[in-house]
């Protein structure tokens, strides 16, 4: 059975999560589309060798171009002002990597987020994340059209993320030019084999147009501040990976957290806690080479402990994360890993028993190299 749902669900978190926050109404101070524009941003790249295994030939040159539909937040949401008014967007990015026969090309189709970092009458730098889906023209395949050299994707449809950094000079009301670096990955988290990823750092240089303005009237409130409590929470997912050989079958792996929370600022948790994980692809490996005859459970699951931080956005929670495996399973990996990923919360309560229920995806990496994508649900007391 081939567990393909699991590729469309972190495009329908996403895109809830960006519908959600886009459903705001306009303030009597704004005209109807205050803040809302449209980035334009050409860009040229550079894809780079990210690991031992990664031998496909690089491009001289990949080039492409982000269009970012946005609109400034003004504070209609308590989270807008504590976040110093960021911008939230839609974004389509075209890239050509450089050599079509291998890489092919990719469109992604990411909800973004831009925070602003040093905010001047003319002048701001800011940071924008995002993340989101990514059609590949061309992946490895064994049958026509054969694309054997392409260790890089395994399949179509792949997590695509995107980072980057803008100084941006604001020329009036309806026109910015901007200045910028940016990154980008892509990778269907082992989805399927072979899948090295694909990134990709470069520059770019853009417009923006605002209709009506880009500087919507803030609305400044008197926040009262959130108690910094501290919640004990579990997160339970699953996610799917398959066999190291391409075009071999696919294994679920369990996962569970516990770890406990403190809130901070209004807008942020700090955590620590406990992961733990159950890899059937590991089991049935060592099934397959009868090492450890009827025992195979025994070295197929890892267990670690995690920290991290997790910013606030509403309804969403941004969260990084870092662990330090106490046991590995047998087939061994660097002693520590990364996760990036978000909570969308469905309950979000300051009393009762339950005070917080989430829904989740996480991206798991050993620095730049992907383990798995995971997506389950959470909880706090």
């Amino acid at each position: 059975m081939r567990f393909r749902y699991y590729k469309y669900s972190l495009m329908l978190l996403c895109f809830s999560v960006a519908l959600n926050t886009w459903a705001q109404e306009g303030a009597p101070a704004n005209e109807p589309w205050a803040g809302f524009g449209v980035i334009v941003n050409p860009f040229v790249g550079k894809v780079y060798k990210h690991e031992e295994k990664f031998h496909l030939p690089i491009p001289e040159l990949s080039y492409g171009t982000d269009v970012d539909f946005v609109i400034h937040t003004y504070g209609k949401k308590p989270w807008h002002q504590l976040r110093k008014f960021p911008t939230i967007g839609v974004g389509v990015t075209y890239t050509n990597y450089g050599i079509d026969s291998v890489y092919g090309q990719c469109i992604g189709l990411y909800p973004n987020i831009i925070l602003p970092l040093v905010r001047g009458e003319k002048l701001e730098w800011t940071l924008r994340l995002g993340d989101g889906v990514g059609y590949v023209t061309k992946h490895f395949r064994r049958s026509a059209p054969v694309d054997t050299i392409n260790a890089a994707i395994g399949s179509h449809i792949n997590d695509f993320a995107y980072f980057s950094t803008d100084l941006s000079y604001h020329i009036n009301q309806h026109w910015d030019v901007q200045l910028g670096a940016h990154f980008t990955h892509i990778s269907d988290a082992s989805h399927d084999k072979p899948n090295l990823g694909v990134n990709l750092y470069g520059g770019h240089v853009g417009l923006s147009y605002f209709p009506v303005t880009s500087k919507p009237k803030a609305i400044r409130q008197k926040l009262t501040p959130l108690r910094n409590r501290i919640l004990v929470q579990g997160r339970l997912s699953m996610a799917v990976v398959s066999a190291n050989s391409p075009g071999g079958p696919h294994y679920p792996v369990y996962l569970a957290s516990g770890y406990a929370s403190r809130r901070w600022k209004s807008k942020n948790k700090m955590f620590l806690g406990l992961d733990y994980s159950y890899h059937s692809d590991v089991s049935a490996f060592l099934k397959s080479i009868e090492v450890y005859p009827g025992k195979e459970a025994q070295h197929s699951w890892k267990s670690a402990v995690f920290f991290g931080n997790e910013f606030l956005f509403g309804r969403l929670g941004i969260v990084m994360q870092v662990g330090v495996y106490i046991k590995q399973a047998e087939l061994i990996q660097d002693p520590y890993y990364e996760k990036i990923g978000g909570h969308y919360y469905l309950l979000q309560k300051e009393h009762g028993p339950l005070k917080e229920f989430f829904i989740s995806a996480f991206l798991k990496t050993h620095k730049t190299v992907a383990e798995l994508g995971e997506f389950g649900f959470g909880f706090g007391f």
